[in-house]
């Protein structure tokens, strides 16, 4: 299902996407060296239920997963990268932690995730991973105009990851968003220009750039949710939930500068 939004649900769609940015800051503001990935989940549900809104994860149960995912939040460590379920971990200085939360209020959801180094330590593999994916979310979102089409986005997103160096998964990668949180068209972190769905006016889409740093396999760990690299190298995810407009790219899940309370 592709779903085009009107312009009624762009504005709850901003106002999603706004909380979505918010919440992510406000739990990277707390958390330090210590702090449990279970107490970063009752963070996130304080807040996500707090602002009025629903999570999209805690009775989320695809095909890929077993059973309900059960968690407000993923939280991936190191070599873990997608759908990491948050467990009894305490995080040490200079992890590496994935954030990614998708919430809906309003009738519409929003997704977006973050990938930071614990405690702010130096970790020159770690920064240079992150500001990697980072620019390819940037070069994704620069090529989600008006008229060109899904494969424009993978490729500009590839482009970056592959010159880096990077290897590139195509099983998982960005999607249509709407009144669920995974829809059509997906979006593959890498392709061929002038392939695939032409972008419309109203068109939500989450771009998800992620990578590993030796390997583009995944293995699925005991819990039968999280996926992480099949060779344990760090990896890394940036995600933003964007708009298409006439005017151009609207990024929806921005984060404010400093902290704020959600709302």
């Amino acid at each position: 299902m592709i779903e085009i939004l009107t312009a009624s649900d762009l504005v709850d769609a901003r106002s999603t996407g706004r909380l979505v940015g918010e919440i992510l800051l406000a739990l990277r503001a707390r958390i330090r060296g210590g702090t449990n990935l279970l107490e970063i989940d009752a963070w996130a549900r304080e807040a996500i239920e707090r602002a009025g809104a629903r999570s999209c994860y805690v009775d989320y149960a695809p095909s890929f997963g077993r059973g309900a995912f059960g968690h407000y939040i993923c939280t991936a460590v190191n070599d873990a990268v997608l759908h990491a379920k948050p467990r009894d971990y305490r995080l040490r200085e200079g992890d590496m932690l994935t954030l990614d939360l998708a919430v809906e209020r309003g009738g519409v959801a929003a997704d977006s995730a973050l990938t930071f180094v614990v405690g702010g330590a130096r970790h020159p593999e770690a920064e240079a991973l992150i500001a990697t994916t980072e620019r390819a979310l940037e070069a994704g979102i620069a090529a989600a105009v008006v008229g060109n089409r899904t494969g424009d986005i993978s490729h500009a997103i590839g482009t970056v990851l592959q010159a880096a160096g990077y290897p590139v998964n195509l099983e998982y990668g960005g999607h249509g968003i709407g009144s669920t949180m995974h829809q059509d068209p997906h979006i593959a972190n890498a392709g061929r220009p002038g392939r695939g769905y032409v972008l419309r006016p109203g068109l939500l889409l989450a771009l998800e750039p992620w990578v590993m740093t030796g390997t583009a396999e995944l293995v699925t760990d005991p819990d039968g949710w999280t996926l992480r690299s099949a060779t344990g190298s760090l990896s890394s995810h940036a995600e933003h939930t964007i708009a298409i407009t006439e005017a151009g790219p609207e990024v929806l899940t921005l984060r404010p500068e400093a902290p704020a309370e959600p709302r």
